[in-house]
């Protein structure tokens, strides 16, 4: 008898049986064969189908339980989707096998090109997947490798400390100094060579002299250890610019667009010193000052009456034009960062601090402070400091106090 291969076959015809008797699995092979002779014409016959390949090998597997048996029939197909139809829909009309009544349920016909189409699409993609990550990197990949592998190459060991450095340390104006040899790759990779690493945080004597010749950034991480690097580089070489790294982030570890964000927002010595100054002082613990009782004063027995004479109210200091317009700026600047500003009579910038710690910074310094810009909104408590500060203005983006209720002069960002 001829057979199909599953290979060749384009449909699978999947039926359910259920027998009410004992039967074995040629019994139901014959019924089909049998029942259905002569009914579908010669075209259509069953065993001259198997005996030419169209019709493969009929698969029938019974369990026999409680005295029934059930199970499937599989019959492959090579016929085209109508005649496989008309051939599935034959096997329904089997109603006895041998001397028990039998039922015959067609499930449904499988086009077993689909899942080979389906296998293929899916093994394709893994296919591709493989190749574009492993086989074919795009040509900027490749570029980036290479220049990476280049930057990598050129860092080099500088002076007598032969600390890591990067080739243009020597030919710059401006070096930018780090904590490490990590950081110093970092900014290698981002196109950075005048960069040289301390190697630890004590400062080693290349750094110092370095500082006495050329232009010197400071370059720390985010975190304590940074504030104290920082400290002790403006105590012990000529530092002229500070930045930091995120907060919680390490030099090493910043993308291309962090590492110009920082050094952009870089700040002079002196605002660091000012800076470092006002964290010393909102972190220590200040003892209440003892005041001495004044003497009294002696009673006299028949005290003057003088006459009440009205008291002109200072007037409140006024902003000038280009004041207003610089202060204005600045504000716009301070957007979303929390910060603020201290700036003396001639608008020069004395130092940056967290809006946080703006008031302990005012606290500690007692006089020279002309205006204070900053990102929030001024309170009853900044308003009092202020006041015995001798300072002039406050501008911020709103004020819970009324600017007539005070002595200084009070501009929000509605105002500007």
């Amino acid at each position: 008898m001829g057979k199909i291969s599953p290979v060749s076959s384009k449909y699978i015809v999947n039926s359910t049986i259920e027998i009410e008797g004992v039967v074995d699995r040629p019994d139901v092979i014959g019924a089909i064969f049998g029942q259905t002779e002569g009914l579908l014409g010669e075209d259509l016959e069953l065993r001259e189908l198997q005996r030419s390949g169209r019709i493969g090998r009929i698969e029938v597997n019974i369990e026999t339980k409680g005295g029934k048996s059930i199970g499937t029939i599989i019959i492959p197909s090579s016929l085209d989707k109508a005649e496989t139809a008309i051939v599935a829909a034959a096997l329904e009309i089997i109603q006895r096998i041998g001397p028990c009544n039998a039922k015959v349920k067609v499930q449904n016909i499988e086009d077993v090109r689909i899942s080979k189409r389906s296998f293929v699409i899916e093994r394709a993609k893994q296919l591709l997947r493989q190749l574009m990550d492993k086989v074919m990197p795009d040509s900027s990949e490749i570029a980036e490798e290479v220049a990476h592998s280049v930057r990598v190459m050129e860092i080099c060991e500088y002076g007598k400390d032969r600390l890591p450095a990067g080739p243009d340390v020597e030919s710059s104006d401006e070096i930018i100094v780090v904590e490490g040899r990590a950081d110093v790759l970092n900014l290698l990779k981002h196109g950075f060579k005048n960069v040289i690493a301390m190697n630890g945080t004590s400062i080693p004597p290349t750094v110092i002299e370095l500082s006495h010749r050329k232009d010197i950034v400071a370059f720390v991480d985010g975190d304590r250890g940074g504030n104290l690097i920082i400290r002790d580089l403006l105590n012990i070489a000529e530092i002229d610019f500070v930045t930091r790294a995120p907060d919680g982030k390490e030099v090493e570890e910043l993308a291309k667009k962090e590492i110009h964000k920082a050094l952009r927002s870089r700040i002079t010595a002196e605002q660091a010193k000012l800076e470092l100054a006002s964290v010393d002082t909102s972190q220590s613990i200040r003892k209440p000052m003892m005041t001495r009782p004044l003497p009294p004063r002696p009673v006299s027995a028949a005290p003057l009456v003088r006459p009440i004479m009205p008291v002109a109210k200072a007037a409140k200091p006024v902003l000038r034009d280009e004041e207003r317009k610089k202060l204005g700026e600045m504000l716009e600047g301070l957007i979303g960062t929390r910060g603020a500003c201290v700036l003396d009579e001639k608008m020069n910038v004395l130092g940056k601090v967290p809006f946080a710690e703006l008031t302990s910074t005012l606290k500690s310094l007692s006089n020279g402070v002309y205006a204070v810009v900053f990102d929030g909104v001024v309170d009853q408590q900044l308003v009092e400091v202020a006041e015995k500060s001798a300072i002039k203005h406050i501008v911020a983006m709103d004020s819970k106090v009324d600017p007539a209720d005070c002595r200084l002069n009070i501009v929000t960002a509605a105002m500007l």
